[in-house]
């Protein structure tokens, strides 16, 4: 007599919605927090809310009171408290100085202007999945110039010098539940910054530091991130992280194919709130109908 097969259940997964506070919350947004909230039900794992607040000039309150409120109604429930960006600031300090410490990230004084026009002048600059990369002005300053220039009071970012973090790692892979394990290519984001002199985080520096902080085990999110991911494993194996696993997801578009996105005033929930809709009717519009 064969013995039956005993059911296996999945690992449980820790996920997490990383919305900034800029505006309402619309219908791609319900796709990503869905997305995310899904995997950790499904596997009996937890589902974390994490608040992107580190631009003061564009997140609001108001817009966080209201994103909360939306997820709520929506049925997205999030285990543990709400981690703000904004309440740890001294943790992203303390990362970038370790990074300073290995001598993988160095000042740049360049405006957007003079990178444009440097990028001008060079004819073809290499290009990235955003567009042209930053050419590097700075990467060869001295330290004694980097010193001058920072005692004259001139702003800088910090870049991350990616040829000299990728020789201190060696190679890399990470893992992508739907299109396998890839090859770590860092490079292709060119020397992006990590943090400003007045800002000490970025967004590829924060979620790194943050992902890690909160046992995320499954980084699901939209697959316009796709690429920044290779450069988050490059920072993931200079922290001695170990890397989450990586699922990037279809995007919702318009009728017209193009991405929904805040700055276009795609349909809010709270818009469809108003208009009478339930939440079940939202949940299916943003790809996840009931059973």
């Amino acid at each position: 007599m064969t013995t039956p097969a005993i059911p296996t259940r999945p690992t449980p997964v820790v996920t997490r919605f990383a919305p900034s506070p800029t505006g309402h919350l619309h219908l791609g947004h319900a796709h990503s927090a869905l997305f995310g909230w899904r995997a950790a039900r499904e596997s009996d794992g937890r589902f974390l809310l994490r608040i992107e607040d580190i631009d003061p000039n564009r997140c609001r309150p108001e817009h966080e009171r209201d994103l909360i409120e939306d997820l709520a109604w929506l049925g997205v429930a999030w285990d543990g408290p709400v981690r703000r960006q904004s309440e740890h600031l001294e943790e992203y300090r303390a990362g970038l100085a370790r990074l300073q410490a290995l001598g993988v990230v160095y000042p740049c004084f360049c405006t957007r202007k003079e990178i444009a026009a440097e990028i001008a002048r060079a004819g073809a600059a290499p290009h990235g999945p955003d567009g042209p990369l930053y050419p590097g002005t700075c990467r060869a300053l001295s330290d004694g110039q980097r010193a001058d220039r920072m005692a004259a009071g001139d702003g800088w970012a910090w870049r991350l010098d990616v040829a000299r973090a990728q020789k201190l790692t060696g190679p890399l892979r990470w893992h992508d539940r739907a299109e396998g394990w890839q090859d770590a290519t860092p490079a292709l984001l060119g020397d992006v910054v990590l943090a400003r002199k007045d800002t000490p985080t970025s967004y590829h520096l924060s979620v790194t530091l943050d992902d890690h902080r909160q046992g995320v085990t499954l980084v699901t999110r939209g697959v316009d991130l796709f690429f920044a991911t290779h450069l988050h494993r490059l920072l993931q194996a200079l922290f001695a992280f170990d890397p989450p696993d990586h699922h990037h997801h279809p995007l919702l578009r318009n009728a017209a194919g193009e991405r929904l996105a805040k700055r276009d005033r795609a349909q809010s929930l709270r818009s469809l709130r108003e208009a009478g809709h339930s939440a079940a009717a939202v949940r299916a519009l943003a790809g996840f109908p009931d059973p």
